[in-house]
């Protein structure tokens, strides 16, 4: 279908994005069977977890599959140990570049695609020799960077000759259209994949999903360079409260150490971060993976065919 489906074997040019403690393979597994590329995240796990991950994986599918590494963990040495010894096909990787382990990947045959938000970046991983790029604009959930999807695509995807993913507002085959029409290859989506009943969240995270609008999200530590866009609570307004008071970083700390895990372990809606992106207002209910990708293609194809100019 296109040179990212052709690159990682996959049916539809549809990625799950790797979301931390969330994309396990539950979700991995559904999404490869549905004919996308799963993604397992390596956030909070050791060397062990994810071998047993990866194998849970294989036993469930065999279609492709990937890890996304987030080249800031401490660990992460040994969860490029444990990649290359398990010989996964296709790594994506986040928070930094993967040039100190790049010549180990490629001599281990893996499909290297890292996630990048500026145009000076896509440069410098086509340099490296990469096979392809994740192009993730502001409107995504998490850790986000400064440009919006829609300029951010389409001055890669002018940039370099490299397949790039969209990344940041994707939920639907209309979206998945307009990346295509930028000169992207294909999609990366999270937020949509969030509100899934394989999804292993609880169903008060996913509730919140579903009842967001447009406005529901919001992002905080802009001013620490660090900004993340989740969706809105009573913990992260006080926290962009005192955040524009310009309160000390100890203050701003007590109210998110460990908010992660409160949202996807505990499902606390009120303290915890539920990352998720701008598009979280299309995403109607909770379904199953397979009904969200063929929901999309479906879409898609429609879009494309009553086009005119």
């Amino acid at each position: 279908m296109t040179r990212i489906t052709d690159l990682v074997g996959i049916k539809y040019p549809i990625f799950q994005g790797g979301m931390q403690h969330i994309s396990r393979s539950p979700l991995v597994i559904a999404v490869s069977n549905a004919g996308g590329l799963g993604l397992l995240t390596t956030g909070a796990l050791d060397a062990e977890g994810l071998r047993k991950e990866i194998n849970t994986v294989r036993e469930n599918t065999d279609k492709p599959f990937g890890v996304n590494l987030n080249l800031l963990q401490p660990n992460i040495d040994e969860l490029v140990d444990i990649v290359i010894e398990e010989r996964v096909a296709i790594v994506t990787t986040g928070a930094g570049s993967p040039k100190k382990y790049f010549p180990r990947f490629k001599e281990a045959g893996i499909i290297v695609i890292p996630v990048v938000a500026a145009v000076k970046h896509a440069l410098k991983m086509q340099e490296l020799g990469v096979d392809a790029i994740i192009a993730e604009g502001q409107e995504a959930g998490g850790h986000i960077g400064k440009s919006g999807t829609l300029p951010l695509v389409r001055q890669i995807t002018d940039a370099v000759d490299l397949p790039v993913i969209a990344a940041g507002g994707f939920a639907d085959g209309k979206g998945l259209v307009a990346a295509l029409a930028l000169g992207a290859e294909g999609v990366q989506m999270g937020t949509v994949f969030l509100a899934t009943e394989e999804c292993p969240i609880p169903d008060s995270f996913k509730e919140s999903v579903v009842n967001a609008i447009d406005t529901t999200t919001m992002v905080t530590g802009r001013k620490g360079g660090h900004p993340v866009r989740a969706l809105q609570n009573n913990m992260l307004v006080e926290y962009l409260t005192l955040e524009m008071a310009n309160a000390p970083e100890e203050e701003l700390e007590k109210l998110t150490v460990g908010s992660l895990y409160r949202a996807v372990v505990e499902g606390d809606t009120e303290t915890g971060t539920m990352m998720a992106g701008e598009i979280s207002g299309l995403v109607p209910r909770i379904r199953p993976v397979k009904e969200v990708i063929d929901g999309i293609m479906k879409e898609a194809k429609e879009t494309i065919a009553n086009l005119s100019l």
